[in-house]
């Protein structure tokens, strides 16, 4: 967290902001029910300095881009000094030309509050009483509706940040307490006076990659939850298949020690402990015919399971250590100062450069939506298994009620026969997902901005992926509710029993044939919140600031 945070406070100081502590913010909402964020005594004192800098070189009628110069390839026009003020705003203004959906309200707090530590490093020449003003309306619940396209990650999230902007000087309109409406009306009703830009503050508040780093950390915390879910839906599907959990031995990860598949194998082993329904390479040699001299012999059993079964800690392993380095390199993105020029009050130093450019978001972003699809494939594969009567171990096919043959009904049901080609479609769409955005670079803007980092196409990109994964999840996790109903719920897991509760609260067992729609937008909520996790008796500190929690947990467990 930021530097004399707590659960319910951050406050900023440009330095000590993580992304877990954003998403989770960002996700807790505003207007006296979440996280109070404010800035910090030393970087208000840092952003003054700046702007007597700022100042200091205005007198001295220095050109300074964007501010006494024009934008871009526009940098070779000064202006007078007297005009600063005039420029900011048309700056915000004419990039009031965002296109598609807005942004949800998760996404506007995000970059609200990435935006604002970025500026806290001091080096922007934007006053305290700028971000201030942005502060309060992200506490009284004041949001910009910002267009989610029209960004191409450099020269930063133009488009989207000045509907940010706008919002704080009164134009457009705004999501104020749920309610779209004007912001000058919003910011009225709250007691708060529009902002009017100063030299530098227009450009400060737009030019930076803090829309690309919203999307992308509430990305990585989404992609955290699905890496547990394909864990827990691997212990649901060993457990359905009457599957074989020597695999997940820890000598296996041991001596491959990969920390995401470490971890992951702990996981799952944790939710199968007490299982009756697993098996092991154990269990099956005592089962097992001898071959009692004979050259060859048709075991009963498989000795080990498919590779959607046997590989799944290497596979979900991925998303967890492509996780850790995401979520490093986002850690330093939201706390660096992504605008251009920057101050330096310290040796009175000008400088130009381009930090506002989103390639470690959109190289990280193109990463993880990879690994998170592979997720999908994953779950996708292993519901075959369970649907099929050729290898779920004695399930009925399509996980149906048994009927004797002189039922009416018999021959008339198809359970999850259904279910399983949605699932196979939703797979597909999210691997179609996965081709990289950051290589497309486009020049623009007079070839100024002549090569681009596309990271907020990235990030949405990994947004969408994200929720593709979770409605294969839900859909499988509902199979397995049913398949673990036919074994006998009260031989798994008590983990695994935990959660099928939790499931059958939503989604009754399927008798016959009805449709299961609504039954998928349900499970998805519960995996989206974490419902399925904390069921499962994992803690949300996971998703906070405790790298070490997984590992913790397991040691308290055993």
């Amino acid at each position: 967290m930021a530097y004399g945070s707590t659960a319910g406070h951050l406050e900023l100081d440009g330095t000590g902001l993580s992304s877990r502590a954003v998403a989770a913010a960002a996700r807790r909402g505003g207007g006296g029910g979440g996280t109070r964020v404010t800035l910090s005594a030393a970087a208000a004192e840092r952003m003054r300095a700046s702007v007597g800098l700022r100042d200091r070189l205005l007198a001295r009628e220095i050109p300074v881009y964007g501010v006494t110069t024009g934008f871009g390839d526009s940098c070779v026009r000064q202006i007078s000094p007297d005009k600063a003020h005039a420029l900011q705003r048309n700056l915000v203004l004419y990039h009031l030309n965002g296109v598609g959906p807005a942004a949800t309200p998760e996404v506007a707090r995000a970059t609200m509050i990435i935006r604002a530590n970025a500026l806290a490093k001091g080096v922007s020449a934007i006053r305290p009483q700028a971000v201030s003003t942005l502060l309060e309306c992200l506490d009284r619940d004041i949001l910009p509706l910002i267009p989610e396209r029209g960004s191409v990650g450099a020269s930063g999230d133009l488009v989207p940040l000045c509907y940010l902007a706008a919002a704080l000087i009164g134009e457009g309109r705004v999501r104020h307490r749920g309610t779209v409406r004007p912001a000058a009306e919003a910011l009225h009703e709250e007691g708060l006076e529009p902002l009017r830009l100063a030299p530098k503050e227009g450009i400060a508040l737009v030019n930076g990659t803090s829309f690309a780093a919203a999307y992308a950390v509430l990305a990585a915390r989404d992609a955290r939850e699905l890496a547990f879910v394909a864990e827990l839906a691997t212990a649901m599907t060993i457990e359905a298949l009457r599957g074989n959990a020597s695999a997940l031995h820890p000598f296996v990860h041991a001596v491959k020690p990969h920390p995401g598949q470490v971890r992951s194998a702990g996981v799952i082993r944790e939710l199968l402990a007490g299982s009756k329904l697993a098996t092991s390479f154990e269990e099956i040699l005592v089962r097992r015919e001898r071959l009692a001299g004979r050259g060859h012999l048709h075991l009963a059993e498989r000795i080990q399971d498919k590779y959607s079964v046997r590989c799944a800690p290497q596979i979900i392993g991925i998303v967890r250590d492509t996780l850790a380095w995401t979520e490093n390199w986002l850690d330093t993105e939201i706390n660096s100062a992504t605008d251009n020029p920057l101050f330096d009050a310290d040796t009175f130093g000008l400088h130009l450069g381009g930090n506002f450019y989103a390639g470690h978001v959109g190289q990280a972003m193109d990463s993880l939506k990879t690994a998170v699809a592979g997720l999908a494939n994953l779950l996708d594969r292993q519901l075959a298994l369970v649907v099929d009567e050729k290898f779920n171990g004695g399930l009925p096919p399509n996980l149906i009620v048994a009927r004797p043959p002189d039922d009416p009904e018999a021959g008339l049901h198809h359970g999850f026969k259904g279910m399983q080609i949605a699932a196979s479609a939703v797979t597909a769409e999210a691997l179609k997902q996965t081709g990289p955005v950051s290589v497309f670079s486009r020049s623009t803007e007079a070839h100024n901005q002549d090569i681009v980092s596309m990271g907020t196409i990235s990030a949405r990109d990994a947004r969408t992926v994200n929720g593709l994964v979770r409605e294969v999840a839900a859909i499988h996790l509902l199979a397995l509710a049913q398949a673990i109903d036919l074994r006998g719920a009260h031989s798994a897991a008590p983990a695994v029993r935990a959660v099928h509760g939790l499931i059958r609260e939503h989604s009754p067992f399927v008798t016959r044939d009805r449709r299961l729609d609504h039954d998928i937008a349900a499970v998805a909520g519960l995996i989206e919140t974490g419902a399925l996790r904390r069921a499962a008796g994992f803690g949300d500190e996971t998703f906070d600031d405790s790298d070490d929690f997984d590992e913790q947990h397991r040691d308290e467990q055993h």
